[in-house]
């Protein structure tokens, strides 16, 4: 029998502050071996728009415990994102969070804590950062449902492998995050999770697919949040919420243990209040996977080989040994910045502050010493507009491999595509003819000329274009306007957020190319003069491929002059006991 929706939502265990930290830590004290003592008397350290350096600095002054900032933030998901209840009546119930894992997750901030506090170490980069992941990483403790009432029973064997990375780097997950079902679109609904609320205006879209790693990750539920993105799912929610977030390069992050939409567009990537969480977080994230499902091609086509070991990897990514070596607080300086002005929005009365907003975001870059002008891509409207997405052609054949992927014995999950469609029928007759209709678009795709003309066509037609803009080249004669662009810049979205989001087709560049992209917040403004609340106002940047290091610097030195982050209006700090 599947669980129900109520069941399979949060179950949280309160602990009072630092009790099960101090027994395992005798004294709240620290051994002999270790350098940091954790005081008894210490102050709840506040979790709103905490960053992993701000943590790990109160960690070594004994201000904190890996065990107090995991309840914390458990605490802060039972308060803000389940329905209102007697505990808890004032809830903007968010809906973020699909299942948390909190007896798990304290078990591992103790051992953590035990190491930290006697041994003096941290396992890693990420020793104690409280990570959600949207619910379509394979996480062995936990089931994977990508949202849907037909995968209610599915319980991988083991971690996908980003989620392995994150875990060694000393991530802690708490929990699996809400999506739009089956990463279909950007109404950020499941039938699992409802439909997440936005974590500045509550009924505004909390975009998509990765709709609750963005809520939660804004409202300051988690540290860090891990989403995937195959047209647009990290960027758009991170517009919307006024997050980082990053969509890496095609074929930097393995895609083995993600529940698939299109292998060949599908990516991981992190969405941060911080850009150095984001750079952090990636470290753990990108690394040379060796299973038949990691997508990790020594070219973007489709039918390229896998890179057959590490060091081929290493040649081909041009991985850094850390993405924060590129964080530069002057990072701007220096930094020459092509703005896609036909990827704007006309003006308009509605739209006035938004636009605004950005020209304020260019004049604050040019100030703080980059060159900024405006380019345009060869043929832009044909590059956004005349091509599709993979997702609605590679789904039916890519589920039915992942979940042909391990034994349905011990969990008796579905074992295709149609199996899920099946029990749609059954289980969500609201949602199955969407399904269906990726079933039938995937059959038989080798056959169908629209598909096929969204592989090696589509490549060769819009990689040079985009990357002639990025030289600043003329397309046709190949003649330079100038000296090169570090990055293109363009909207995000077309206007303010509203209870649905438009991103127009500006989201598709990075997808169709396979070039790293990162939105990012270029304000907080609001709508009207009658608005209650600010809302986000987003820019995105597009690299060359594995042109990483070249975003974090540019975002690094964006955050050092953009000023601070407006925290989510919805979930304030909380007074917790100590």
């Amino acid at each position: 029998m599947m669980p129900s929706p109520s069941f399979v939502r949060r179950r949280i265990v309160q602990v009072p502050l630092g009790v099960l930290a101090c027994a395992v830590i005798a004294a709240c004290g620290g051994g002999n071996d270790s350098p940091y003592r954790l005081k008894a008397d210490r102050q709840p350290f506040p979790l709103v728009e905490a960053t992993v350096s701000q943590f790990h600095a109160a960690m070594r002054n004994g201000d904190v415990s890996c065990r107090d900032v995991v309840q914390g933030y458990l605490d802060r998901i039972a308060a803000y994102d389940a329905e209102p209840s007697a505990a808890y009546p004032s809830s903007p119930a968010l809906r973020s969070v699909i299942t948390v894992n909190a007896a798990a997750a304290l078990a591992r901030a103790d051992e953590l804590d035990q190491q930290f506090f006697t041994g003096g170490a941290m396992v890693g980069p990420m020793h104690c950062v409280p990570v959600l992941a949207k619910d379509n990483f394979d996480t062995a403790d936990m089931k994977t449902t990508a949202g849907s009432l037909a995968l209610a029973n599915n319980q991988p064997p083991d971690d996908a492998y980003v989620v392995r990375k994150v875990r060694e780097a000393g991530g802690v997950i708490l929990g699996k995050a809400n999506l739009d079902e089956f990463a279909f679109g950007f109404t950020g609904s499941s039938s699992v999770g409802g439909k997440t609320r936005n974590a500045y205006i509550a009924d505004n879209s909390a975009g998509g697919s990765s709709s609750g790693t963005g809520t939660a990750v804004a409202a300051s539920l988690a540290m860090i949040g891990l989403g995937t993105d195959t047209g647009g799912s990290v960027r758009v929610p991170s517009a919307v919420e006024g997050l980082y977030g990053l969509r890496p390069t095609l074929r930097l992050v393995s895609q083995d243990g993600i529940v698939p939409l299109a292998h060949g567009q599908d990516t991981a990537g992190p969405l941060c209040r911080a850009v150095q969480d984001c750079a952090l977080m990636l470290d753990a994230m990108a690394g040379y996977d060796s299973a038949s499902g990691s997508g990790q091609r020594i070219a973007k086509a489709w039918d390229a080989p896998l890179v057959s070991n590490a060091e081929g990897y290493a040649q081909i990514t041009m991985r850094p040994a850390s993405y924060t070596a590129a964080l530069q607080a002057g990072g701007l300086r220096g930094a020459r910045i092509g703005v896609v002005r036909g990827m704007f929005p006309a003006r308009t009365t509605a739209n006035a502050a938004f636009l605004d907003t950005l020209e304020a975001a260019l004049a604050t870059m040019r100030a703080a010493g980059a060159t900024v002008e405006e380019v345009d891509i060869a043929d832009r409207t044909t590059v956004l507009t005349s091509y599709a997405s993979l997702s609605a052609y590679e789904f039916r054949d890519d589920l039915t491999a992942y979940l042909q992927s391990w034994s349905s014995a011990a969990d008796g999950h579905l074992r295709s595509t149609e199996a899920v469609a099946e029990a749609l029928a059954a289980l969500e007759p609201t949602r199955v003819a969407n399904f269906r209709t990726y079933v039938v678009n995937g059959t038989n795709k080798e056959a169908n000329p629209i598909y096929q003309n969204n592989l090696k066509p589509r490549d060769a037609f819009v990689i040079p274009r985009v990357q002639a803009a990025l030289d600043n080249r003329d397309f046709a004669t190949g003649v330079a306007r100038g000296a090169a662009y570090d990055v293109l810049v363009y909207p995000v979205l077309q206007g303010f957020n509203a209870a649905s989001v438009n991103s127009g087709s500006n989201n598709r560049l990075s997808a169709f190319t396979g070039f790293p992209a990162m939105a990012f917040p270029a304000g907080f403004v609001k709508a009207s003069a009658s608005a209650a609340s600010v809302e986000p106002v987003s820019f995105e940047m597009i690299g060359r491929a594995f042109a990483e290091p070249t975003l974090f610097r540019l975002a690094y030195g964006w955050q050092s002059v953009a000023g601070p982050r407006v925290p989510s209006p919805l979930a304030p700090e909380r007074a917790r006991r100590s």
